[in-house]
């Protein structure tokens, strides 16, 4: 689709939509909450719709305070002449960051969430530009990351996301003003492939002392039978020794080399930060979210600091090192599998 018309869809219908759906929510909210109560007690779990029903308030309410406040933001920058200025970015990113704190912290209260960080985290080297690379295991454990690094860590991201994520009105109108890059399908590989490398590249290039570069070489959540497409394609290119490789990875997708080469050479001062996180894989849609309330689950991250020192020179030696650390990634997730918390579970990091 044109990107004049995916500007149009999502500002000029997308966003109304949101604004006026949580408006027609909060309208009608006693008489949903009282349906939902009374639901309740005909669905098994405690409360279960009228959790969801707020979660669902939640998200639309922070959703449309943030379109309007893009609006504003819009306006106050000469109508957009100045809002690439790093006054504004600053703003933008303060803005995401409340919507992360706020979101997360109503959510676990009420979806019963804990979580905690397995091992070193970024706030042991605070001052140094990072190259952040990620399992790929749902939008959930994605948020939490991002959450971990803005909240916890101080960081200012620069991130590369699936392309269909930009229709998200309000993710995509933040995520378009500030560093980031949005892959479409079919980009990863021929002549695109160079192009969307490159692409990598100039965001990941320039990082100052709080940015973090994030990127999931997966390129998707992890299911079987993209599991078998991927081997499928290194045995197509030829290269058995990667299929043999990959076939040992039960738990992650074989990771797509391109944009963390090219993110490695835009960065040669960037240390690496590997990321892989268990708890929330299997929640991709609200029919997920569903089944599992209450959730009563703790969500576990594990952080590698690589020093840039440690990281090899050559595109061959990079591969084999990008592929032996997803090697630990999956047997990390083997070993950190989700645990249910007890009823009277008390929640780390406000």
């Amino acid at each position: 689709m044109p990107p004049a018309l995916v500007w149009v869809l999502r500002r000029l219908v997308l966003a109304p939509a949101v604004i006026t759906l949580t408006v027609l929510l909060w309208t009608t909210l006693p008489v949903t909450a009282l349906v939902t109560g009374v639901a309740s007690a005909f669905v098994p779990g405690w409360l279960r719709p009228v959790r969801l029903l707020w979660v669902v308030v939640l998200q639309l309410t922070l959703e449309s305070v943030l379109l309007v406040l893009a609006l504003v933001l819009w306006i106050a920058s000469g109508f957009g002449l100045f809002l690439r200025r790093p006054f504004f970015e600053r703003l933008h990113y303060a803005l995401v960051r409340w919507y992360l704190v706020v979101f997360f912290r109503e959510a676990r209260r009420v979806l019963r969430l804990k979580i905690e960080t397995v091992g070193p985290a970024p706030d042991a080297f605070p001052g140094h530009p990072l190259l952040v690379f990620c399992r790929h295991a749902g939008i959930g454990d994605s948020f939490s990351i991002m959450y971990a690094l803005m909240h916890w860590y101080g960081r200012e991201p620069r991130i590369v996301l699936k392309e269909m994520l930009a229709w998200d009105p309000t993710l995509g109108i933040y995520l378009n003003r500030l560093p980031s890059s949005f892959v479409g399908r079919g980009r990863a590989g021929g002549s695109g492939g160079r192009n969307l490398e490159a692409e990598i590249g100039a965001l990941a290039r320039g990082l100052d002392d709080n940015d973090a570069f994030v990127i999931f070489p997966e390129g998707g959540n992890f299911t079987a039978g993209r599991r078998t497409r991927a081997i499928d394609r290194l045995r197509n290119l030829g290269r058995q020794d990667m299929v043999d490789r990959a076939e040992e990875l039960t738990n992650v997708l074989p990771p797509q080399p391109g944009g963390v080469l090219a993110a490695l050479d835009a960065a040669p001062d960037a240390d690496v930060l590997l990321v892989a996180h268990t708890g929330l894989d299997h929640f991709g849609t609200l029919r997920d979210v569903w089944r599992e309330l209450p959730m009563d689950k703790r969500l576990l991250m594990g952080w590698w600091r690589i020093p840039r020192a440690d990281i090899p020179a050559t595109r061959e030696e990079r591969i084999v090192w990008l592929y032996e650390w997803w090697e630990v990634i999956d047997t990390w997730v083997d070993e950190h599998r989700p645990v249910d918390l007890p009823r009277t579970a008390v929640f780390a990091r406000r």
